[in-house]
């Protein structure tokens, strides 16, 4: 009679469907439901027995049970055991009532794509008690009314944990008792809520379904008659999880203090909390942060690079190659040897005291007397912020100079207060005001006037504006793009700011962001949308004012910048871009240092590089200032590198960073077998012969970019990886120049018709492994 309630009530609680996860290694159960919180929660208990360093409180009441969130240990990530062979399996749960958690099984629980997930994320609904009332409203009256009575009688789990873990006879149960307990503690197994408050005496995900069940074997063979029956009277409530929860808490730390302690050096080990203590020299020094604060045009980099050169010794730190290239013959022009340090190239100048570099490339090793690190509002790409990140953090300098807009002039603020440096703060104007113009080119670039850039979101829109001008216009177009070389695209901007030549507009995408110094009269927008790898959307704001910034220029032809759009219906978004102020950053990047990887990876051996990224991301912890950048490229060279064997973690992970582009297949086949002779300790080379002329149409043309990107990957490994490994540097250096003047001789003549995407997903077969060329991933917006 109390199964067939349970089972009822059960059925009230739970959604119908459930997951069972199955291993090769071990065999694995755990139930996903809908329902699986905790009610009105009051009071609190503090409780100190816990394997860490500082206290840790977790609130355990016995008397309406509530567990703080205020001061508890809280994770939102997690690492658990390898799991790479775990399949999935759905059953009714109306027909498994028997399929309890056995006291030998462990449970994993997995997110969306299929990975072991053992802190989870803690669900904010557990917490919010609007939410819960649905949930509530199933216990009856009646069991409500006995688990007061249940807390009543017993007030201290402390005690009530002694005096079972005291008593040496065993309650003989009737069968519907037994039946309960066990419905009892199947309920809460499933509990969502208990599962995630466990994480907070290092009890994993992945473990708590053992301990569980370790735990109702002890209940079953110590527990005392009248508590039984008290909690038979509750039944497989939320009260019942709230009264046994207490208790299993002391179970655990006496009973699994070895596997607490492991879960715990787990997370310790991908600890990223305070990450300004990384850097102990740094905090040794008093350093003085400049903040150049302003929009483009404004004076503000040529400002700190006056006191770069200025300096004894000093670093510039580029977002771009293309730029640290710039202020390296820059600065060596005006007399102050400089050298040159990027993933690709080392230019060591005789006697040079100064380093241009990307800011990928800094050492926090070196001590400087002036540092300049540009774009600084970086930090809060989704992708590469980590660089500016640590650059900032990190430097030995005694002075920093950051370049950039107002958008993470706040955080700079709070990440000074807590690295103790001194912050002088240096605000700049435009020198001429970016006027919008309100008549647009009205749809038609034949509109288009000496001076002008005009700017396109995909490369098909690119050269199709470039051969519409040419065709219909006297002028002629230099093109700029972010797949070309720097080296082409130095090419092209110089033959745009040269007046003497036939080249007068420019069209581009938002690679003129930065990175460039250009002549340009007027940005004109060819449209204000964009595909963003899902869908097309608006081009935000900020992006819009950093590239219609570009236009005007102090000391050029063109002092004062215009700029409007060809489509009368974007003025309006272009003005209100314009007029927005700068969003203010929460948080910047942060990403481990290979060590930090290979710590991680000591505590968790046998798993495999791609899977150990997954992990470390997480079950990482990090300040409320900072977030883990994006990794999903170094995955998926991961994951395709996993068949290599003979890679060292380290190497792996060197190889996972190389700048590859994941959509080619090309590229990404060279990498693969870079890596196959790597590992084979032979030298690598690049099988590519050179192709005899400039391009011809689009196919020839993706095929030269293709191929640079290529010997640009060998390059950045060749600076990774010891001489004798990649011993064709010189070799390779003169293919990629060979190649990035035959991509400058193409964009010239190039009026050839854009094939369309289908035609070029057909492609042709190509001599290197028959690959296909890759379709662009813009997608062409159609009008029905």
């Amino acid at each position: 009679m109390a199964r067939g309630v349970a089972r009822v009530l059960r059925r009230a609680l739970y959604t119908s469907r459930a997951r069972v996860l199955s291993s090769t290694r071990n065999f694995h159960t755990s139930r996903e439901t809908h329902c699986r919180s905790l009610a009105y929660l009051e009071s609190h208990v503090p409780t100190t027995r816990f394997f860490s360093d500082s206290p840790v409180w977790i609130r355990l009441p016995w008397n309406d049970y509530r567990f703080g969130f205020g001061k508890v240990r809280c994770f939102s990530s997690t690492v658990d055991n390898n799991g790479e062979n775990d399949e999935k399996l759905e059953y009714n749960i109306e027909d498994s009532e028997e399929s309890l958690v056995g006291s030998d099984s462990e449970s994993e629980d997995y997110d969306e794509e299929g990975v072991v997930n053992e802190l989870g994320d803690v669900d904010e609904s557990l917490i919010n008690d609007s939410a819960l009332s649905d949930v509530f409203c199933n216990n009856s009256a009646e069991s409500r009314e006995a688990a007061r009575a249940l807390n009543a009688a017993y007030h201290d789990p402390v005690e009530l944990y002694k005096e079972l873990r005291e008593s040496e006879v065993r309650s003989k149960l009737q069968r519907n008792e037994w039946d309960t307990l066990h419905e009892i503690f199947g309920y809460f197994a499933q509990s969502g809520w208990a599962a995630n408050q466990a994480l907070a005496i290092y009890i994993g995900k992945s473990f708590f379904p053992t301990a569980v069940a370790k735990f109702r074997d002890f209940f079953f063979e110590t527990c005392k008659l009248e508590v039984v029956q008290d909690l038979v009277r509750v039944g497989p409530t939320d009260d019942a999880v709230k009264f046994l929860f207490p208790v299993f808490v002391e179970f655990c730390i006496e009973e699994f203090p070895d596997e607490i302690k492991r879960f715990k050096s787990v997370v310790d080990s991908a600890d990223l909390t305070k990450p300004a203590t990384w850097f102990p020299f740094a905090r040794a020094m008093k350093r003085k942060i400049v903040y150049h604060c302003g929009p483009t045009n404004s004076g503000k980099t040529y400002n700190a690079l006056q006191r770069f050169m200025e300096a004894k010794n000093g670093l510039y730190c580029s977002p771009l190659r293309l730029l640290a290239m710039e202020v390296f013959d820059k600065v060596n022009a005006l007399g102050v040897y400089c050298s040159l340090l990027t993933g690709q190239e080392k230019k060591h100048v005789p006697f040079a005291k100064h380093v241009s570099c990307t800011v990928e490339m800094v050492s926090t090793d070196e001590l400087y007397e002036v540092a300049v690190i540009d774009e600084i509002q970086m930090m809060a790409d989704p992708s590469r912020g980590h660089a500016w990140t640590k650059a900032l953090l990190g430097l030995k300098a005694d002075e920093i100079h950051l370049c950039g807009d107002p958008s993470v002039l706040e955080i700079v603020r709070k990440m000074c207060g807590e690295t103790g440096d001194e912050l002088v703060e240096e605000h700049y104007e435009r020198f001429k005001p970016l006027v919008v113009e309100g008549k647009t080119l009205l749809g038609d670039l034949k509109n288009v006037k000496s001076g002008d850039c005009v700017v396109a979101f995909s490369r098909r829109e690119i050269f199709e504006v470039k051969m519409a001008i040419e065709k219909h216009t006297k002028h002629r177009c230099c093109v700029i793009y972010g797949a070309l070389p720097p080296e082409t695209r130095r090419q092209q901007a110089n033959l745009f700011n040269d007046q003497e030549n036939e080249y007068d507009v420019l069209v581009a995408s938002d690679a003129v962001g930065m990175g460039l110094n250009l002549n340009i009269r007027r940005v004109v927008f060819y449209s204000l949308s964009k595909y963003n790898g899902d869908k097309v959307v608006p081009v935000p704001a900020s992006q819009v004012k950093q590239i219609a910034g570009r236009a005007g220029r102090r000391g050029s032809r063109y002092p004062d910048g215009l700029t409007t759009t060809l489509h009368l219906e974007d003025l309006t978004y272009l003005i209100e871009c314009l007029q927005q102020p700068f969003d203010e950053v929460r948080k910047v990047g942060l990403f481990p240092f290979f060590e930090q990887i290979e710590l991680f990876a000591a505590k968790v051996p046998d798993m495999a590089f791609s899977k150990l990224l997954e992990h470390f991301g997480k079950h990482c912890r990090l300040d409320g200032s900072y977030f883990l950048c994006r990794h999903d490229h170094v995955k998926k060279v991961a994951n395709m590198l996993e068949k290599v064997q003979g890679l060292s973690l380290e190497d792996r992970f060197n190889f996972c960073f190389a700048p590859v582009n994941i959509r080619n297949p090309k590229a990404m086949y060279h990498l693969y077998r870079m890596a196959s002779t790597y590992s084979q300790d032979m030298p690598v080379n690049v099988a590519m012969g050179m192709p005899k002329s400039s391009a011809r149409n689009d196919t020839e043309l993706l095929d030269l970019e293709s191929r640079h990107q290529v010997l640009s990957m060998y390059l950045w490994l060749s600076n990774q990886f010891e001489e004798k490994n990649f011993p064709f540097v010189e070799k390779v250096e003169a293919m990629a120049t060979n190649i990035a003047e035959l991509l400058g001789e193409s964009l010239t003549k190039a009026n050839w018709k854009m094939e369309s995407k289908e035609e070029v997903m057909k492609g042709q077969e190509k001599e290197d492994g028959g690959y296909e060329r890759p379709a662009s991933l813009i997608k062409l917006v159609r009008n029905k």
